[in-house]
């Protein structure tokens, strides 16, 4: 089941995360908004103007994705790979003005992997290369960035990590960072607002208040997973 009356508004430097248990539409919901399928029903506004009449540059130019997919090359320069990110703003043979070579640079700064941008995408980690594909879109320079599922390989440390430089972006850069993520604790503690997909219905709105609202006792059944509202967290029963 698709869950249905979806309603939600994004701001501008706000980190969102995106949760719900398997099968519930968060996939659906993120192809969506990224026009990768078209909607069931109902409208999508970006900065006010309908998804649908964006053209294909004007959308590369305001929304940027990190998907889950393997990159096609990893023989390419971690540079190289950011500099991909500047596609909508070169020219027809893809030459790098000042201006996009700046761009790449801040990007490569902003996520902390500036000292290995000589390097190649294969000799990489998977917490570095999760940075370097964060880095590309940064690069596009896009008011709206959506992840799917950004922590998912990584170790606990790289999860948090991952998930705490979004928020530090989020707030540097004041632009829209929307991830999903099964990491519902780490969301909780991290995130501005959290849309919360359950079969019923879809809430968006501050995790202290969804705690509040009881949100998080419904994602799961209670027959072997509980919420604690005090720790924010959820718990195996015994």
């Amino acid at each position: 089941m698709v869950a249905s009356n979806i309603n939600i508004e994004l701001h501008r430097g706000e980190l969102v995360g995106l949760v719900g248990a398997n099968g519930i539409g968060k996939s659906t919901l993120l192809r969506t908004l990224t026009t990768l399928q078209n909607p069931l029903g109902g409208t999508i506004l970006l900065n006010n103007k309908k998804l649908a009449n964006y053209t294909s540059l004007e959308l590369a130019k305001s929304m940027s994705l990190v998907l889950t997919e393997q990159i096609i090359s990893k023989n390419l320069s971690v540079f190289e790979l950011i500099a991909l990110g500047r596609q909508p703003y070169t020219n027809w043979i893809g030459n790098m003005e000042n201006e996009d070579v700046s761009m790449v640079n801040q990007a490569l700064k902003l996520t902390n992997i500036y000292d290995i941008k000589h390097k190649r995408c294969f000799e990489l980690s998977d917490g570095q290369l999760q940075k370097v594909m964060i880095a590309r879109a940064l690069a596009q320079d896009t008011d709206l960035i959506i992840l799917d599922e950004p922590t998912t390989h990584l170790d606990m440390y790289h999860k948090a990590y991952i998930l705490k430089l979004l928020q530090k972006l989020a707030k540097e850069t004041n632009k829209t960072i929307l991830f999903s993520s099964h990491e519902i604790d780490l969301a909780i503690q991290l995130c501005d607002k959290m849309i919360v997909m359950v079969k019923d219905r879809v809430e968006a709105d501050e995790p202290c208040n969804l705690i509040t609202k009881g949100v998080f006792q419904s994602l799961f059944p209670k027959d072997l997973i509980d919420f604690d509202a005090n720790t924010g967290s959820f718990r195996v029963k015994k």
